[in-house]
C-alpha cells in the first residue's frame, strides 16, 4: 500500500520512550500520555509518497514531529490516537513532519532544517549553562552550503526558532534554515554542551 502525498511509517521501537534502565531495574520516567517530552520521535519509513520528490527512502530511520505517535484524551476522557494513526503500528506523516533521516549510519537533515549542538556558556555572571542562540551545526540542510555554511560551522539563530531533540544520545536543536542568522568565527574557547541526562 502507498499513499499519494504522505509517508507511511512505524515507530522504531515503541510509541513512548519513558523507560530508562537503572542497573537491572526499569525506571518509568513519566506515566502521562499527553506530554510530548517522552513521545518517541524515531521511526522507520515503510513507504514513500507516490507524488513529489524526496531524499528519504523506504527503510530509512527518520526523526518525526512529536505529535505523530502521541496519544491524548478527549473531552469524555477517552484515550485517542493522533490524526496520523492508520492501523496497528502504521502512521501517515506529511513530508514536513520529517526533519532528518539516517542512512548508512549517517544522519542527514532534510531541506529546510539543520540540527545545532548548543555551546557551554562562558559568561561567568550568567546562571544559564548554555550559551543563548548559538551553536555548532551537526546535521546540515544541504542548501546552507551555497551560503558558505558547512558542517561544524559556528552559527547564531533567531530566538524561539529552536526545538529540542535527542539524536543518538546527543541533545540538539532543530532550527529552520531561514532562522540561522549569522556565521561566527571560532574564538578557541567554545565547548559543546550536552547535559548528562541526554
Amino acid at each position: 500500500m502507498k499513499s499519494v502525498t504522505n509517508f507511511i511509517i512505524k515507530p522504531k521501537e515503541t510509541r513512548y520512550n519513558n523507560i530508562k534502565k537503572v542497573g537491572d531495574k526499569d525506571l518509568i520516567l513519566n506515566t502521562e500520555i499527553f506530554t510530548h517530552q517522552n513521545v518517541s520521535r524515531n521511526a522507520i519509513v515503510l513507504e514513500t509518497p507516490t507524488v513529489g520528490c524526496t531524499e528519504v527512502r523506504q527503510g530509512d530511520e527518520v526523526i518525526v514531529h512529536h505529535n505523530v505517535f502521541r496519544r491524548w484524551k478527549d473531552i469524555k476522557n477517552r484515550e485517542q490516537n493522533s490524526k496520523s494513526f492508520y492501523k496497528e503500528d502504521m502512521y501517515f506523516v506529511m513530508p514536513d513532519q520529517i526533519f532528518a533521516y539516517k542512512r548508512n549510519d549517517v544522519w542527514r537533515a532534510v531541506k529546510g532544517f539543520s540540527f545545532i549542538q548548543p555551546l557551554e556558556n562562558t559568561d561567568k555572571f550568567s546562571i544559564d549553562k548554555e550559551a543563548p542562540l548559538k551553536g555548532v551545526i551537526k546535521h546540515i540542510d544541504p542548501d546552507l552550503m551555497d551560503k558558505d555554511i558547512y558542517l561544524n560551522s559556528l552559527v547564531g539563530f533567531a530566538p524561539n526558532s529552536e526545538y529540542e531533540f535527542i539524536i543518538d544520545g546527543q541533545r540538539l536543536y532543530r532550527v529552520p534554515t531561514n532562522a540561522i542568522t549569522i556565521k561566527y568565527e571560532y574564538q578557541g574557547n567554545e565547548k559543546e554542551y550536552n547535559p548528562s541526562w541526554a
